[in-house]
């Protein structure tokens, strides 16, 4: 057990400091502080003693030099177990400090901020407070470090119940919290001076992540999960309503936000472990969301739907005809609310202004390492599309193949996908054969009534063979869209002249693993 008999506080959060500095000094507790807490404990009439006064040094260089003393640093770390210790620092007139209460200047709130300047940042980029913390997490045997107002009142019932004394249960608790924060604290900075400098893949690179909630549990039911956000996340994640999220609802959810947030304004996708089972988009997100529900109804059933606009009354009255898990959208408008309060169990997250929202970069763990990648946004332009065959298509056909190349990027390779001008009909997903992704594509579609006869095809890669073109004219589409670059491109083209297909390349190539 550790008896606090003196404490420093300096905090730039002063939320609940003057009424635990209170208890502290009403239990015998010295206290030393800095600056602005100095004169708010002052002020409340407690007693307080500047580190100024205790060091016998100056706060200097406009505030960046005031902790950073023997006298401070060696109440901190001096081990009281250690006869060495103790005799050193009685020889030098260093008293031990056995609580310290700090938090860190703003930096990550300050550079959130829309063009804060780079000197507004390093201003904002705490020395004393890190170093204090960290001197007095690593000795948690003789000093109990604390770092967040929501302590106080763990704090302060632990003493009430001991005599002033805590536990080292409790300080190696506080000691593991300060080094993931101060872990989490370098990490913003680092981040944020390496995105300044537009610096995207630097030597070293750490990654500053908070616990946002737990989850129901993991990809399975005996996994264990949870939510953490980015530092410096471009979109809050706070669901209205419905059931404690899962880890492959969070995936899905994921994946409808990205398929809408690429698409037209309007546009919905429904996605089921990880895949469209159908994207639209129309004049209307009603219309666009009952065209993405003809795809694969069957699939739909249980799925996470994106909306890439506000959900409204009469396409939330249609959402709820079936069975979904959740839906994130730009935004909910009240009649829309009423109707799902009626299905409480559905998850509704509104993600304000999709395209602002979405992040640049794309990170995969794998067993031994991580790898990290821009993610897939970029899109070929229509005029650069190049017509390979002889049949030419018309504007008309442009449309449904730009579509089609739209919606096949967000699908798992190999992917294939049979559209109308403005849906898809039938989504060949995940074949290890190209060939499998076109004939199960058709297989869909036909076994909810959809016809691919003068449908458009995108297909995410090259095709290595005829086989693929062959099965396509098979099933009566119109015309394809792809990446080329196979060293078979003749004979793929050469056969869809003899079927008489469109075909477009595109020069982009857009695997989905």
């Amino acid at each position: 057990m550790i008896k606090i008999e003196r404490a420093l506080i300096s905090v730039s959060d002063k939320t609940g400091v003057v009424e635990f500095a209170k208890f502290l000094s009403d239990n015998g507790v010295e206290i030393l502080s800095t600056g602005g807490t100095f004169d708010a404990i002052s002020k409340a009439g407690i007693p307080v003693k500047g580190v100024d006064d205790y060091t016998g040094f100056p706060e200097i260089l406009g505030g960046r030099l005031k902790t950073l003393h023997p006298k401070i640093h060696g109440g901190l770390l001096g081990d009281r177990s250690n006869p060495s210790h103790v005799k050193e620092m009685d020889d030098n007139g260093i008293p031990p400090i056995q609580l310290v209460i700090v938090n860190l200047y703003p930096f990550v709130e300050t550079v959130k901020k829309p063009d804060v300047k780079l000197e507004e940042a390093i201003e904002k980029i705490d020395i004393g407070g890190p170093t204090m913390l960290r001197s007095a997490a690593k000795n948690y045997k003789n000093t109990a470090v604390v770092l967040s107002p929501e302590e106080y009142p763990i704090i302060q019932k632990e003493l009430e119940e001991n005599k002033m004394q805590l536990s080292t249960d409790t300080t190696l608790r506080l000691s593991a919290k300060v080094f993931s924060y101060t872990a989490y604290y370098d990490t913003a900075i680092s981040n944020w001076l390496n995105d300044y400098r537009g610096d995207t893949f630097p030597e070293y690179i750490s990654f500053a992540y908070t616990k946002k909630q737990g989850l129901r549990y993991g990809e399975n039911p005996h996994q264990k999960a949870a939510f953490y956000e980015p530092i410096f996340s471009k979109a809050e994640f706070t669901p209205l309503q419905g059931k404690e999220l899962s880890f492959n609802n969070m995936l899905d959810l994921d994946a409808a936000f990205h398929v809408a947030s690429l698409l037209p304004k309007n546009a919905v996708s429904i996605v089921k472990h990880l895949n469209p089972c159908g994207i639209a988009f129309g004049e209307s997100v009603k219309e666009s969301f009952e065209l993405a529900r003809t795809t694969d109804p069957i699939s739909a059933f249980g799925g996470i739907i994106g909306v890439h606009g506000v959900v409204d009354k009469a396409t939330a009255e249609s959402i709820t005809e079936n069975f979904v898990e959740g839906v994130v959208a730009e935004g909910f408008d009240k009649g829309a609310l009423e109707v799902f309060a009626k299905k409480p169990n559905i998850r509704l997250v509104p993600i304000a202004k999709f395209q602002e929202s979405l992040e640049e970069m794309d990170l995969r763990p794998i067993h031994h390492g991580m790898l990290i990648q821009n993610r897939d946004y970029d899109l070929v332009q229509k005029e650069d599309l190049k017509v390979v065959s002889k049949l030419k298509p018309s504007e008309e056909d442009l449309e449904g193949l730009w579509f089609a190349w739209q919606c096949v990027k967000f699908i798992k390779s190999n992917a294939i996908v049979y559209t109308a001008q403005n849906y898809t009909l039938g989504i060949g997903a995940g074949q290890m054969s190209r060939v499998d992704s076109v004939e199960l594509g058709a297989s869909k579609a036909q076994k909810v009534g959809l016809s691919v006869v003068g449908s458009y095809v995108g297909s995410d890669a090259f095709f290595p063979f005829r086989d693929g073109i062959d099965a396509i004219a098979k099933v009566g589409a119109k015309a394809i869209i792809q990446p080329g670059g196979s060293i078979r491109d003749e004979e793929v083209i050469q056969a869809a002249d003899e079927h008489g297909l469109i075909m477009v390349f595109t020069g982009m190539r857009h695997f989905r693993h």
